[in-house]
């Protein structure tokens, strides 16, 4: 009998514990490092958000890459990788991609005082994970810009596109023009 125990509780350590695995976010470096490895295998860009769960202009710019105009568009050209910081702020730590915060202030996501500038904060890099660009769009007397989130108000769609010209993918006249129509007319909030 306590042969079948054992085996039991084996079986349901296995079978929880995978489930615990599946359900914790990926850490920040193996996800990056997994971006780059698939870029340069598909001679795409990088496309790295960082953003949080109870993130409003996160959910947001999540409608906008995976509305299915402009996913196919992303997807073409961009590898793209999503990773949650700020969640303790959320009271939902558990969602924390374990070292995001870490590598968004090293790509460029700091504020003055050392901190996350605000979520979302997005960059595009090469296939070896050079930044080229991000969404701190430069503004007169603001040393270091200002970050743009979710690209709603026409000067941060224009800087989003700008981005996506100093990225340069290999992007047509019409599906800059569709990434451009997309953001103009989502529903402001």
């Amino acid at each position: 009998m306590r042969g079948k125990f054992r085996i039991i509780a084996a079986l349901f350590l296995c079978l929880f514990g995978s489930a615990l695995l599946a359900q914790s976010p990926m850490p920040a470096e193996r996800a990056f490092a997994d971006a780059k490895a698939q870029a340069a295998e598909q001679h795409k860009l990088i496309f790295l958000v960082f953003g949080a769960s109870w993130c409003e202009p996160c959910h947001r710019m999540d409608a906008f890459l995976d509305a299915p105009e402009t996913r196919q568009i992303f997807g073409k050209y961009f590898v793209l990788v999503k990773l949650n910081v700020a969640e303790k702020l959320g009271n939902h730590p558990e969602l924390e991609s374990p070292g995001g915060r870490d590598l968004a202030l090293k790509l460029g996501g700091a504020n003055s005082k050392g901190g996350l500038i605000g979520v979302p904060f997005f960059l595009f890099l090469d296939a070896s994970g050079e930044p080229i660009v991000n969404s701190r769009r430069p503004v007169e007397g603001l040393p270091g810009g200002k970050n743009i989130g979710y690209p709603a108000k026409p000067e941060e769609i224009d800087w989003f596109m700008a981005m996506l010209r100093k990225a340069n993918p290999p992007m047509t006249a019409d599906e800059s023009y569709t990434i451009k129509e997309w953001l103009r007319k989502a529903p402001a909030k």
